[in-house]
């Protein structure tokens, strides 16, 4: 991520430690985060929602006000509720490979005002496709939202007669993105908007309780009370995708998780329902950015 007057901004170096260039709209402050030598417990904290993305580098994160500790790596994203303090050790961070985090601060106002412009309805929190602690939302986050943040550095870095205006589309967007994925409760939680139900959270579990079987559209339908067209419709709706996707998503997630224990890549693919190995790497790669055999080492 690079455009010519944050590169002048980061060479001006204050300090090692978060070296901080900041660029400010009318609801929402982005935060470009380099770390130049390893530290440990250094303080992150904020008085409106804050999303961050890992750009280079990694972070074990720990947040005050639970027991958790977890790596923050490239992209993934991690959304922490205002006022909650996060604690965070850097121990790859040098002169010549510094860690470098992306931080947009969101208004509460401003989330709020696109919740009720799309009538988002908050569903059950299920633990399968994200870290959840009441406080932060952490997961890996798509190549449309990674093309999201690239663009959202070069409108806030830049100048221009319109910098407002686009700004505040791609602000929409990016909450939007995070209210169809499993940001939506964290986010919600802190917004005005009344917590609903969604009648389609059945059928999600039912999902994740047979990721690895072939998807079922009548079944699914079935458990939501709806026709095959309005499922797909609120579907959409409430996760930003389709149930197909939605599924190889949760697929790859747990792929993820195997690979990091040991398990071998053959029998990952094959248990989790992906029907030819070549398949699995190409999605995997696609979602994560690295190979299967890499992310297993």
């Amino acid at each position: 991520m690079h455009t010519p007057n944050l590169d002048k901004k980061r060479q001006q170096l204050d300090v090692l430690i978060e070296n901080k260039v900041t660029f400010s709209a009318d609801s929402s402050e982005l935060s470009i985060y380099d770390t130049y030598e390893s530290a440990q417990k250094v303080a992150l904290h904020s008085n409106e929602l804050l999303f961050c993305a890992m750009l280079t580098g990694k972070k074990i994160m720990h947040v005050e006000s639970s027991q958790y500790h977890k790596a923050f790596l490239p992209n993934e994203s991690f959304v922490v509720a205002p006022q909650n303090k996060v604690l965070i050790d850097f121990p790859q961070a040098s002169l010549n490979r510094p860690t470098t985090c992306l931080a947009i601060e969101i208004s509460r106002d401003k989330i709020n005002d696109v919740s009720k412009a799309l009538n988002m309805k908050q569903r059950l929190a299920h633990d399968a496709l994200f870290e959840y602690v009441p406080n932060v939302v952490h997961t890996q986050h798509n190549v449309q939202t990674q093309q999201l943040l690239e663009r959202m550095v070069h409108l806030f870095s830049e100048q221009g007669a319109e910098r407002h205006y686009l700004i505040d589309l791609s602000l929409n967007e990016l909450i939007t993105r995070l209210l169809q994925q499993q940001s939506r409760e964290l986010l919600l939680a802190n917004s005005e908007e009344l917590k609903l139900d969604s009648k389609i959270s059945e059928a999600i579990r039912y999902i994740e309780e047979n990721v690895s079987q072939d998807l079922d559209i009548n079944k699914l339908c079935k458990i939501a009370c709806m026709s095959r067209s309005k499922f797909y419709q609120q579907f959409k709706l409430a996760f930003g995708t389709t149930p197909a996707l939605f599924q190889q998503q949760l697929r790859l997630k747990r792929a993820r998780a195997q690979l990091l224990s040991g398990q071998p890549i053959s029998a990952v693919c094959f248990d989790l329902g992906f029907n030819s190995a070549s398949h699995f790497s190409r999605v995997f790669k696609q979602a994560f950015g690295i190979a299967p055999k890499e992310c297993r080492h």
